[in-house]
């Protein structure tokens, strides 16, 4: 019979998996960025924020902190290095003024994170402590961006169309808050199970909608499909965890 930590464990790396396919999603964006040489209308803003989310999960993943959540830091890791050279490219293409919000936000970012962990290190002393802190932020930040698409499925509800909610991204967040759901009731970890439970809600409510609308949305070459091509901006959005 297969343990509850080896189980745990293969959980944990199909999670790693699709959280890998999260994060490497905006390689399509920053590839358009790179070969126009301009950012054009992407803005920085869903990747600034999952550079803060990756650092508390990481910083959360640590044997100091919630011991045994490897798999957290690893997969965390990765996107955080990976957000990093995506906001590298925007600000080598970005103007003046998008050049000064990276920077200005990277440093508000690490003087909150610096401030948590001085926090968590100095006053707060045991796992038990330093977990509920820091967890208790990393799920916050998790949830707000876990509902950030709630404004696209109001869009879909109001337009009948599924045109400007990815059907792939849906199905990869839904797949990724469940894996990361089961991978917390394993060897219960509630901080990782309320941000994941809520993700996988909400991914499988986009998949209702999508399955609810797709034979009303405007196929390509309808007279009421607008010609220019719709550019959706990816990031993880790209939760991790």
């Amino acid at each position: 019979m297969v343990s509850a930590e080896v189980a745990r464990n293969v959980v944990g790396i199909i999670g790693n998996v699709i959280s890998f396919g999260l994060f490497i999603s905006p390689v399509p964006t920053f590839y358009r960025i790179i070969k126009n040489k301009a950012v054009e209308e992407f803005k920085p803003d869903p990747y600034l924020a999952t550079v803060l989310n990756c650092m508390l999960w990481v910083f959360y993943g640590m044997p100091f902190i919630h011991p045994d959540s490897l798999l957290v830091v690893t997969i965390n890791s990765f996107g955080l290095v990976v957000e990093l050279v995506y906001l590298a490219i925007f600000f080598t293409y970005a103007t003046n003024k998008g050049r000064k919000k990276v920077v200005y936000w990277l440093l508000i970012e690490i003087v909150f994170f610096a401030a948590i962990a001085l926090i968590a290190l100095l006053a707060l002393h045991g796992t038990k402590k330093r977990s509920l802190i820091v967890g208790i932020l990393c799920d916050i930040f998790n949830i707000i961006m876990y509902s950030s698409p709630l404004t696209i499925m109001m869009k879909v509800i109001n337009t009948k169309s599924v045109e400007f909610m990815p059907f792939y991204l849906s199905l990869t967040n839904f797949l990724n808050g469940s894996c990361w759901t089961a991978y917390a009731l394993i060897k219960l970890d509630i901080y990782v199970l309320v941000s994941n439970g809520l993700g996988a809600l909400s991914g499988a409510l986009q998949l209702i909608l999508y399955g609810c609308y797709y034979g009303t949305t405007p196929k390509k070459g309808d007279n009421n499909v607008a010609t220019k091509p719709n550019e959706v901006q990816l990031s993880a959005t790209s939760r991790a965890v």
